[in-house]
C-alpha cells in the first residue's frame, strides 16, 4: 500500500503547487496515515474472524466441557466457555493465547480475549461483545471494544453481522498509537457451511470507517461499493472506498479495477 500511494501523492502536491492551492496535509503524513489505516483495518477484520471461529469452536465443543484447548502451529490455544452447556446465555468465551501461538496464516498472536456471547453465531439476534487483555497481533498491541450482532440472512440468504468497533487502538513496539472505530455490516457469502473451517470464508464489508494516525492526522473510509475479502491469500479482492486524509477530500480507491483517484486524477496501483 505504501509503494501504491506515495507516487500519486507527489503527483497531487505537485500539481497543487502549480495552483498555489497546496493542501495543509503533507505527503508524508498522508502516506503514513493510509499505510496505518490498511494495518489497523487488516488486524481489527482478523480480530473479527479469530473471534468468530472461537464462539464456533466454543459451540462445537460446549456440553463436553468447561474448557476446551486447541491445539495450533507452535503452541496451544486454550478456549474457555462459561457456563458450558448449550443452552444457559449470556457465556463468557475466554480464548487465551498464552505467551504467542502461530496461525496458519502466519500470526503470532499473545494474551486473552474474552468474549461475552447472548447466542451462538448463526443465531439471528445474537451479540457478541469482545474485549482484550495484553493481546497482540504479532508485535501490535490491540485494544477497544468489538461488537458483533448477527441480523439474520438477507434475501439472498447470506448471514449478515453489524459490526462496530468502539475505542480501537493499534500500539506498535515503538510506541506510536493509532486510534480506529468501525461501523458496517459484513455479509458472510462463502464458507457458512463449513463453520469450523474458517479459511474458506469470504465476505462483503459496508460502512464507515474512521479514526486519527499516530502523527495526529484524521482519517475517514465510507465504501461505494463493498469490500469483498478473502482469507486465503488474504486480501481484498474488488470493492471501492471513498478516502478523506486530512483536507484531501476527494480520494477514491478503487480495488475493483485497481486504481486510485485523486482530485479527478486516476492512477494504477498493485494490490
Amino acid at each position: 500500500m505504501k509503494k501504491l500511494i506515495i507516487p500519486t501523492l507527489v503527483l497531487l502536491v505537485m500539481g497543487c503547487d502549480k495552483e498555489d492551492t497546496t493542501p495543509d496535509t503533507t505527503p508524508d503524513a498522508a502516506v503514513n496515515t493510509l499505510t496505518e489505516y490498511v494495518l489497523v483495518n487488516k488486524i481489527f477484520q482478523d480480530v473479527g474472524n479469530s473471534n468468530g471461529d472461537a464462539i464456533l469452536d466454543a459451540e462445537n465443543s460446549a456440553g463436553s466441557s468447561a474448557a476446551k484447548t486447541t491445539p495450533n502451529t507452535t503452541s496451544q490455544v486454550e478456549i474457555t466457555v462459561s457456563p458450558a452447556d448449550f443452552v444457559n446465555f449470556p457465556k463468557t468465551i475466554t480464548v487465551d493465547f498464552k505467551d504467542g501461538t502461530l496461525g496458519q496464516d502466519g500470526v503470532l498472536r499473545k494474551g486473552v480475549v474474552s468474549i461475552v456471547s447472548t447466542n451462538w453465531y448463526g443465531a439471528p439476534g445474537s451479540k457478541h461483545t469482545a474485549t482484550f487483555d495484553s493481546y497482540y497481533h504479532n508485535d501490535y498491541k490491540v485494544e477497544g471494544t468489538h461488537v458483533v450482532e448477527n441480523l439474520g440472512a438477507n434475501a439472498d440468504g447470506y448471514l449478515e453481522y453489524s459490526v462496530e468497533i468502539a475505542d480501537g487502538k493499534i500500539t506498535t513496539k515503538t510506541g506510536d498509537v493509532i486510534q480506529y472505530e468501525e461501523d458496517s455490516k459484513r455479509t458472510w457469502i462463502s464458507g457458512s457451511q463449513t463453520p469450523l473451517n474458517i479459511w474458506d470464508d469470504e465476505y462483503l464489508l459496508d460502512g464507515l470507517q474512521m479514526g486519527i494516525s499516530s502523527s495526529g492526522l484524521d482519517y475517514s473510509l465510507s465504501t461505494i461499493e463493498p469490500l469483498h475479502f478473502v482469507l486465503v491469500p488474504r486480501g481484498v479482492k474488488s470493492g471501492v472506498l471513498s478516502v478523506e486524509l486530512g483536507d484531501i477530500k476527494d480520494i477514491e480507491l478503487n480495488y475493483t479495477n485497481s486504481t486510485i483517484t485523486i482530485l479527478g486524477t486516476t492512477y494504477p496501483f498493485t494490490k
